[in-house]
C-alpha cells in the first residue's frame, strides 16, 4: 500500500486573527455585521485568492492540499433550523464542551435544507452560549479545517454566524467515533477486528502526517480516540481542530503555549513545561495505538490500583514478546500473528518515548503500519500469543460515557453518549 504523505504544502496563519478570549464571549465580542463580511474580517490576512475550481479537491489531490481560501457554504441560521428540524432533541448526535451536535438534511448539490428522502445527511455543531470554548475554537475550526483538504480529515462544509449563534456544518460520519467502537459494549457495536484496527490506525496516521508535513507544520494538539471518526467504510478521519496550532518557526524546536488537551493523551513534556513539539502529537498517537491493541482506555480509575494509567502499566509489557499477551485485547484472539503484534507494540513504544526527538515522525509511523498490514493475517507458527494469559488480565470495559469535566461530542459521528469518570479529563 502506498504512502499517503504528500509533498510540502502551504501553511496557515490563524494566529494573526486571534479572537477575543472565549471567557469573555459577549454580545459585544460577536459582530452584528452581515455574515458575508464576517469571514473576511476573521481571515483577511489568512486566506488568499480563490482558485475558482468546482472540482472536488480530494479527487484532484488525493494526498491532500491546503486551499488558498476556504471552500465553505455560509448558512443562514434559519436554514440550519430547518435542516435539523428546529434542533429537535431526537436529532442530537452528541454533546461536547462547544455544544451539541445535531443531524441535519441538505440537498447534496446546493446544500440547501431538504426534506427529501434522498437528502444528504450532515452534522451541525451548535455553540452553547455558556461554553467556555466558544468563539476561539469556532474560529480555529474555520481557519484550519476550512482550508485543509485530505481524505483523512473530516470535511467542513460551511458555517453560520448570526448575532450570538455560532454553528459549523460537517460531513456526516456514519460509524461514529473510534472511542465508541473500542469501549462501548452492546449488540449494536461489534468488536473491531485486527484488520479494521490497522486500517483505522493507518488512516488516522496519514491525516496526522499530512498536518506535520505542511510548509509550516500544523500541530493537532488533541489526538485521541473520540476525535477519530469513521465513515460507513471505516475510513478514519480526524475531527475537531479547535486546539490546532501552527508549529515552530525560525529554527525553533517547539512553541510555548497554554497547556490544553486531554489527560492521558497529552505528551509529558507539554504537560510539564507548556512546550509543544510536532512530535507531541506522535505521543498522543502512541496512546491511541495502545488503546487499540489493548482494548482499554488511557485512563480508567475503575481498574485495579497500578493500572489506572494505561501507559504506565503497559510500557514494560510492550517490549517483551512473552509478556505482550497480557496486554492484547482478548477480542482479537486468533486474528493476528505474533510478529505483527510485536511490531505494533514496538512502534507504540517508540511513539511513547519520553523525549520528543526519540519518537518517530508520522511518516515513519505510516510506513511501519503499512508494513504490519502487509504481513499475513495470521502466522502459521504455533507461537501466536496464547489466550490463556489474556482473560485473567482484562475486565469488561464499562459502557462508555463522558467526563463531566469534558463532556464528549462525537464531532460528526452517529453515536451519542453521556459522561462518567472513564473519560479522560481535559487540560483546558
Amino acid at each position: 500500500m502506498g504512502n499517503c504523505v504528500g509533498a510540502p504544502v502551504k501553511s496557515l496563519s490563524p494566529a494573526s486573527t486571534r479572537p477575543p478570549s472565549p471567557g469573555r464571549l459577549t454580545t459585544k465580542s460577536i459582530s452584528s455585521t452581515p455574515t458575508t463580511e464576517k469571514l473576511s474580517s476573521i481571515s483577511n490576512s489568512t486566506f488568499g485568492q480563490s482558485t475558482g475550481s468546482g472540482i472536488s479537491i480530494d479527487e484532484v489531490y488525493p494526498e491532500g492540499r491546503i486551499l488558498e481560501v476556504p471552500n465553505l457554504r455560509i448558512f443562514a441560521f434559519a436554514e440550519l433550523k430547518t435542516a435539523t428540524k428546529n434542533f429537535k432533541p431526537d436529532t442530537v448526535l452528541g454533546e461536547g464542551g462547544f455544544g451539541r451536535v445535531y443531524k441535519g438534511w441538505v440537498d447534496e448539490k446546493s446544500l440547501n435544507p431538504s426534506k427529501s428522502v434522498a437528502a444528504m445527511v450532515v452534522a451541525v455543531k451548535k455553540l452553547n452560549p455558556e461554553s467556555m470554548q466558544g468563539l476561539e475554537e469556532w474560529q480555529s475550526e474555520v481557519n484550519f479545517l476550512g482550508r485543509l483538504s485530505h481524505p483523512n480529515l473530516v470535511r467542513l462544509l460551511g458555517y453560520c454566524w448570526e448575532d450570538k449563534e455560532l454553528l459549523l456544518v460537517y460531513e456526516f460520519m456514519a460509524k461514529g467515533s473510534l472511542e465508541n467502537h473500542l469501549f462501548r459494549r452492546g449488540a449494536a457495536l461489534q468488536p473491531l477486528s485486527w484488520k479494521l484496527r490497522l486500517k483505522i490506525a493507518i488512516g488516522a496516521a496519514r491525516g496526522l502526517a499530512f498536518l506535520h508535513t505542511s510548509e509550516k507544520q500544523i500541530i493537532y494538539r488533541d489526538f485521541k480516540a473520540s476525535n477519530i471518526l469513521l465513515d460507513s467504510n471505516y475510513n478514519a478521519k480526524l475531527s475537531d481542530f479547535g486546539l490546532a496550532k501552527n508549529g515552530p518557526t525560525g529554527g525553533e524546536s517547539h512553541v510555548s503555549t497554554r497547556v490544553m488537551g486531554t489527560y492521558g493523551y497529552a505528551a509529558p513534556e507539554y504537560v510539564a513545561t507548556g512546550h509543544l513539539y510536532v512530535k507531541s502529537d506522535v505521543y498522543g498517537f502512541g496512546v491511541v495505538l495502545l488503546e487499540m491493541l489493548s482494548g482499554q482506555r488511557a485512563l480508567d480509575t475503575s481498574r485495579p490500583s497500578g493500572k489506572h494509567n494505561l501507559v504506565d502499566w503497559a510500557k514494560p509489557l510492550l517490549s517483551d514478546r512473552r509478556k505482550l499477551a497480557r496486554l492484547m485485547d482478548p477480542r482479537l484472539e486468533g486474528q493476528y500473528s505474533s510478529k505483527a503484534a510485536l511490531k505494533a507494540a514496538q512502534l507504540t513504544l517508540r511513539c511513547l518515548a519520553g523525549e520528543p526527538k526519540n519518537r518517530p515522525s508520522m511518516k515513519e509511523v505510516v510506513e511501519t503500519l503499512e508494513h504490519i498490514e502487509a504481513l499475513k493475517t495470521r502466522s502459521k507458527e504455533s507461537k501466536d500469543l496464547p489466550s490463556r494469559h489474556i482473560a485473567r488480565n482484562h475486565s469488561p470495559t464499562p459502557v462508555h460515557q463522558c467526563s463531566p469535566l469534558h463532556p464528549r461530542h462525537d464531532g460528526t459521528g452517529s453515536s451519542s453518549s453521556r459522561a462518567n469518570h472513564h473519560q479522560s479529563p481535559t487540560l483546558r
